[in-house]
């Protein structure tokens, strides 16, 4: 069992904007997912992480070792998926997987062609291994992220927004291959994508403005927001008066009306039904909540 620990992690830049604001997270084998929207400190997290950049303050430790202090020993155990994946122009899937095979320290010529086959195989790119990398659709290429990523038999597997921009059949590709390899190792999932996450991660964080809001299990979250979240279907043009009078987390338009969200204890107003809450009123109420708040909330 492996154990990534992060204590009062903190990285501000040179605006003086908080990227991280004293962040501490446990997380052990499987997906873990961290949601949170753009801007809010996800990728600052996962390249302090992957040893990219150094904290102003604070500790990660990968079992029971300081990665800063120790970036090698992290190095040799991580995969790495960043969120702007760059490939060699012309150069073959093939050629450019064995290329960072070398860069990973696999130095065995047989042993090296071996996991990089297995790989290739493994994430459904044997058959388009002769093509050059940056020819291939966007979602091959996110699976060819994976592949390199997963060089070396890494015990930490880092992803930074793997799914933005797939369309539902390659989302759902490389959801199944997320799953197969964060059985045995610990996978940090990056995203803003709501619905990654609830098909992915039996446990997740909620990232805003640098501060962790939110943390749990994605089944409990939503059985603690259960009979707190109300909908109704409005027009447009009533839209601004609840705007003004009720908390809404979300609007959705259905069919030329919009479809309101609102967080109350209780029935906020005629017309309003409850219904059980999914993942996402889960996500917007806290973001909601460290909005109105003005300071991002507390870790619940």
């Amino acid at each position: 069992m492996h154990r990534l620990q992060i204590k009062h992690l903190t990285k501000s830049y040179g605006n003086n904007v908080k990227a991280l604001d004293d962040i501490s997270l446990a997380i052990s084998n499987g997906m873990f997912g961290l949601l949170g929207p753009n801007g809010a400190g996800k990728s600052s997290l996962m390249r302090t992480l992957a040893t990219l950049q150094l904290p102003d303050s604070g500790q990660i430790l990968f079992d029971g070792s300081d990665i800063h202090q120790h970036p090698q020993v992290l190095r040799s155990q991580l995969g790495y998926l960043p969120q702007d994946f760059g490939v060699y122009p012309k150069i073959s899937a093939m050629a450019l997987l064995d290329h960072f095979a070398v860069m990973k320290g696999l130095l065995h010529k047989a042993e090296r062609k071996e996991q990089v086959l297995a790989l290739l195989h493994q994430t459904n790119l044997y058959a388009v291994r002769k093509q050059a990398v940056s020819t291939l659709s966007g979602g091959m290429r996110q699976r060819f992220g994976i592949a390199q990523a997963l060089l070396g038999a890494p015990q930490l597997i880092i992803v930074d927004e793997p799914t933005a921009g797939l369309d539902p059949q390659e989302r759902n590709r490389f959801h199944d291959l997320l799953s197969e390899i964060g059985e045995q190792v610990v996978v940090l999932l990056s995203t803003h994508i709501v619905e990654d996450v609830h098909d992915l991660c039996p446990e997740m964080a909620v990232l805003a403005h640098g501060r962790l809001i939110l943390q749990g299990k994605p089944a409990a979250l939503t059985d603690n927001l259960a009979g707190r979240i109300w909908r109704k279907t409005v027009t447009k043009d009533a839209l601004r008066h609840y705007q003004t009078h009720f908390n809404i987390i979300s609007t959705r338009r259905i069919a030329g009306s919009i479809q309101l969200h609102v967080l109350a204890g209780e029935c906020p107003d005629q017309g309003f039904e409850p219904f059980h809450p999914g993942l996402e009123d889960v996500y917007f109420s806290a973001l909601f909540g460290a909005q109105r708040s003005g300071k991002e909330g507390a870790v619940c």
